[in-house]
């Protein structure tokens, strides 16, 4: 009841501010697409499903792939195999969804109450079209727990982890003079961002940054949507601004910092993961650009998937799989592996500059983002609830030995081949810095995954809309690793991914509504 007063009480507050800020020459509010008044509109035009302000909107995306080195699919979620994957192994055929899009469903509200006042939300979720399963990456990891490393099937982490709107939901007020004001699990600042200035539109088989998340997170891709979050939008003229706060949630577990500990020697702790951001952008003349700030604390890193009795590495999860020296006793853990997860925490400072210039009939693209990591102030213990509220068996407070810092660059242009044709050319890179210490980071000293590295991702793909729902598209994505970020943390130190590259050709259609 108190964070909802105090969210009420924010919201006013912006509210007021920005209405003294406002001035009688702002933008008429976009028009609203008209409502489908017969299938053949419906099937031939952008038309909305909509009745009394209440608009349904989905996606169906699915195709064909084949990738150099891949996992047997998942069928509680599926996002493409493009990008190198830890443990990737084998060449094969997959029948690929979610290429450009999310497959899923949506509602959408925006309802004149009074003249400019609307009331506006949003209920939207993922669905893997192979199972009819909500999108979930957190069950790929607990799906997998345990089992040799050569027997996984596809596994990650990010912020869908089977929620029953495990995209966005909520719910607010927006006005074209005072701007719109938001609450609930919302898209981060970042994430906007991303699906604005990324060339491929966050497409999970053609862009590391739409499928990693790590950019759009501020850090860590479960961080691309904030649950119990205040979200502020205000235009004015070609300028906008955005402001953002996530209120604290979840339970903080228990945390020891002994040499070896137990629950004895556990102490509760409470969850201080409350984070913020800042958007400032403008468009002028065909030129858009964007700064995008985010501060996270308490960002968690699902390492995939825990390990377990039939892993070579260990008979039960110890934190001494990666760089802490710090192991849980006992041979067992405090809290069961079952249905659980094994994370590293840490708190991110997130600094993204990006742009987009239109010169017809091409639209060019760029940006830059850096990614400062530290141990977290307030420690995560053994307990603490991730994404989705799925446990940690695990946890790492102090898996960096130093400041880490990530740096993520991408450019790319779309070209309109006609007015039905796209073809997408782009490019991204990831690296980061020796946080290890000492520092003893080459070939003959074996690397680890606190050691400088890099990641490359180029992808080109055309896409043909044959009607404004419906479009086909083909292409292909290379990518690679190399150092730090080529170690296959959580398997123990020095252990590399399987294969360091990968290419994933792909050919679908989406249908859009």
């Amino acid at each position: 009841m108190g964070k909802s007063v105090l969210a009420l009480v924010v919201m006013s507050a912006i509210a007021g501010a920005a209405a003294h800020a406002a001035t009688e020459s702002a933008p008429a509010a976009p028009p609203t697409p008209a409502a489908c008044t017969s299938f053949q509109e419906f099937a031939s035009t952008d038309c909305s499903l909509t009745w009394h302000g209440i608009t349904l909107y989905g996606a169906y995306d699915i195709g064909v792939g084949w990738v150099s080195h891949g996992l047997p699919e998942n069928g509680y979620n599926y996002e493409g195999e493009s990008l190198v994957n830890r443990n990737g192994n084998n060449s094969r055929f997959l029948i690929a969804q979610n290429n450009l899009s999310q497959t899923g469903l949506g509602l959408r509200i925006k309802e004149e109450f009074m003249p400019d006042w609307f009331v506006v939300g949003n209920a939207s979720t993922g669905i893997n079209p192979q199972s009819g399963d909500l999108a979930n990456m957190a069950a790929t990891n607990t799906s997998n727990a345990g089992l040799p490393r050569s027997s996984y099937s596809f596994a990650g982490d990010g912020a869908r982890a089977g929620q029953t709107f495990n995209d966005e939901f909520y719910a607010g007020v927006s006005s074209v003079q005072i701007g719109t004001l938001t609450f609930g699990r919302q898209r981060a600042l970042g994430t906007d961002a991303m699906l604005a200035y990324d060339p491929a539109g966050g497409a999970y088989s053609f862009s590391f940054i739409g499928y990693n998340g790590l950019m759009a997170g501020g850090g860590d891709t479960e961080d691309t949507r904030w649950d119990e979050a205040v979200k502020y939008r205000l235009m004015l003229g070609p300028v906008h601004f955005g402001a953002m706060y996530k209120f604290s949630d979840g339970q903080g577990g228990c945390y020891s910092a002994s040499a070896t500990w137990t629950a004895a020697t556990c102490t509760p702790e409470q969850a201080h993961n409350s984070a913020y951001g800042f958007d400032v952008g403008g468009a002028f003349d065909g030129f858009s650009a964007d700064v995008v700030v985010q501060r996270v604390y308490q960002a968690i890193s699902v390492l995939n998937p825990l390990l377990g009795p039939e892993s070579l590495s260990a008979p039960f999860q110890s934190t001494l799989n990666s760089i802490n020296t710090n192991p849980i006793s006992g041979g067992v853990n405090l809290i069961g592996t079952t249905n659980t997860e094994y994370g590293i925490v840490t708190d991110n400072t997130a600094v993204m500059v990006a742009a987009k210039y239109t010169w017809d009939p091409f639209k060019i693209f760029g940006g830059y983002e850096h990614i400062r990591m530290t141990n977290p102030e307030n420690p995560l213990g053994v307990g603490a609830t991730a994404q989705g509220g799925y446990l940690l068996s695990g946890v790492e407070d102090n898996n960096l030995d130093s400041t880490k810092i990530v740096q993520v660059a991408w450019t790319g242009v779309k070209w309109a081949f006609d007015s039905q044709t796209d073809i997408t050319v782009s490019y991204y890179r990831e690296w980061q810095n020796d946080f290890r210490l000492p520092p003893a980071c080459s070939v003959a000293a074996g690397f680890r995954a606190s050691c400088s590295g890099n990641l490359n991702e180029v992808s080109l793909y055309t896409d043909h809309h044959f009607t404004k729902r419906f479009d086909a598209y083909a292409g292909i994505a290379y990518s690679d690793v190399s150092g730090g970020l080529a170690i296959a943390i959580p398997h123990g130190p020095g252990v590399p991914y399987y294969h360091n590259n990968n290419t994933a050709p792909t050919v679908g259609a989406r249908f859009v509504f």
